[in-house]
């Protein structure tokens, strides 16, 4: 058993570009992931493998992420009784509407909780991933809050850069 509380898959290497999001906001708050290129299409038996086995493995939130038809999350959560987070990725000419539909339409009984095209939804599924996990560890949901404290903080600032700016505008009209 490994120390990954989160599996983080994606159909092809190639969406590692937006996926290296999730990995690096996880890592931000210390959980270890599992990382795996599979497909829902060519492999899916190793699909249905590995998340049948995943929770015996440690895994407790699985995210998915795939583009075009994005049946990746569907297939995973039809094979896991774990929390399952999809993100559609813009992979065709539809600019990820193809994938975003495939993930969030999923039929009763098989939930996936869905995010944002691309790195919003890359990032925004390792935070929910972490909002799950900090369910049961303190020591998380005490690093989460600080986060949601922090971001605030960062919004205080920005309206404080504005105003100096706006500020500083109206007087030079003046002259």
């Amino acid at each position: 058993m490994s120390d990954a509380r989160v599996a983080v898959l994606m159909g092809s290497d190639s969406d590692y570009e937006v996926m290296e999001e999730t990995v690096a906001t996880l890592r931000e708050f210390e959980i270890a992931c599992d990382v795996h290129a599979m497909s829902a299409h060519r492999s899916p038996a190793a699909v249905a493998e590995y998340s049948s086995k995943a929770k015996a493995r440690g895994i407790r939130v699985i995210i998915a992420a795939a583009g075009g038809a994005a049946h990746l999350a569907g297939v995973v959560a039809a094979h896991t009784p774990l929390p399952v987070i999809g993100v559609p990725l813009a992979a065709t000419s539809l600019a990820g509407l193809d994938s975003l539909l495939s993930t969030v339409q999923m039929p009763p009984g098989i939930p996936v909780a869905t995010v944002a095209v691309g790195k919003f939804g890359a990032r925004n599924a390792a935070l929910l991933a972490v909002q799950i996990l900090a369910l049961s560890d303190t020591g998380l949901e005490k690093k989460f809050d600080a986060f949601k404290i922090s971001l605030s903080a960062q919004v205080a600032e920005k309206d404080k850069r504005l105003q100096e700016k706006i500020k500083a505008g109206a007087a030079g009209t003046r002259s």
